[in-house]
C-alpha cells in the first residue's frame, strides 16, 4: 500500500508500524456490535497482544527498517511497556479486586476512547503545520487499502478454513483493526520523523470506521452461534453477556 501510493520514507515506515501491531480492544467492541463470536476476539486480542513484545519489534525491523532507521532496542522496550505491562496490570487488578473492577467497567470506555482521541488528536495536530501533512491524503489512500485488505482477507481466510459465519467476521475484524495508538507510540520511540506518527493517528479513526460499517451491516444479518463455554482467562476479564448465543 505505501509503495502503490508512493509515499515518504517516512510515511511508509509509519504505514508499516501500523500493519505490524497487534489487534486492539475496539476490535471486541466491534465484534460485539457486529453479533460476531466475542470470547473468539477475545482470545484473538489477547494472543496478538502477547505475541507483539516479541514479534512486533522483529516485523517492524523487517517492513520499516528497509523505510526508515529504527531504534530497536526503543522500539522493543516500548512494546513491552505498552502492550505488556498494561495487560498485567489489568489482569492483576481484575484478579485481586474483581467488584472493584465491576464498579468502575462502565467508565472505562469511556475514559479509553479519550484518552486515544487525545493521543491521535494531538499528533495530527502536531504534524498538520508542517511538511508531514503533505502526502496525508496519500496516506489516506495507503490506509483504506490496508485495513480494507484486512477485513476482506481475513473474512476470506477464515470461509476457506471452514469457519462458521460468526468466526469468520470476528477474523475479519481482528485482522482489518489494529492497536493504531501503539504504532504512534513506536513511531516516536524508534526515533522515527514525526511524519511517521501521521499514519498511525490518521488509522485509529479509518478502522474505527471501517469496522463501524461492517458492524452496522453484519448486525442485521444474525449467524446461528453455537453455544460453547468460553475461555477461563474470558470469563476472568469479561463479566458481561459475551455473545448473542442462539440455539
Amino acid at each position: 500500500a505505501a509503495a502503490l501510493w508512493r509515499l515518504s520514507p517516512a510515511q511508509a515506515a509509519g504505514v508499516c508500524l501500523v500493519g505490524c501491531c497487534p489487534g486492539g480492544v475496539a476490535s471486541n467492541v466491534v465484534s460485539l456490535l457486529a453479533r460476531a463470536d466475542v470470547p473468539l476476539s477475545i482470545t484473538m486480542t489477547t494472543c496478538s497482544t502477547v505475541a507483539a513484545c516479541f514479534l512486533t519489534p522483529i516485523l517492524a525491523a523487517l517492513c520499516a527498517g528497509a523505510k526508515a532507521e529504527l531504534n530497536r532496542a526503543a522500539l522493543a522496550a516500548s512494546t513491552v511497556q505498552v502492550v505488556l505491562a498494561p495487560v498485567a496490570l489489568g489482569l492483576a487488578l481484575r484478579s485481586c479486586f474483581p467488584k472493584k473492577c465491576d464498579r468502575a467497567q462502565p467508565f472505562l470506555a469511556p475514559t479509553a476512547a479519550l484518552l486515544v482521541a487525545w493521543i491521535c488528536g494531538s499528533v495530527v495536530a502536531k504534524t498538520s503545520a508542517g511538511a508531514a501533512a503533505a502526502g496525508a491524503g496519500r496516506v489516506l489512500g495507503a490506509l483504506l487499502c490496508l485495513h480494507g485488505l484486512g477485513f476482506g482477507l481475513g473474512y476470506a481466510a477464515a470461509k476457506a478454513a471452514g469457519l462458521d459465519e460468526a468466526a469468520r467476521r470476528t477474523v475479519s475484524i481482528e485482522t482489518g483493526m489494529q492497536n493504531s495508538a501503539l504504532a504512534v507510540v513506536l513511531a516516536g520511540a524508534a526515533g522515527l520523523p514525526p511524519a511517521a506518527k501521521l499514519p498511525g493517528a490518521i488509522s485509529a479513526t479509518i478502522h474505527s470506521i471501517m469496522g463501524s460499517v461492517l458492524a452496522r451491516r453484519w448486525r442485521r444479518q444474525m449467524p446461528t452461534i453455537p453455544r460453547r463455554p468460553a475461555p477461563v482467562f474470558e470469563r476472568v476479564a469479561w463479566s458481561g453477556t459475551p455473545y448473542p448465543a442462539r440455539a
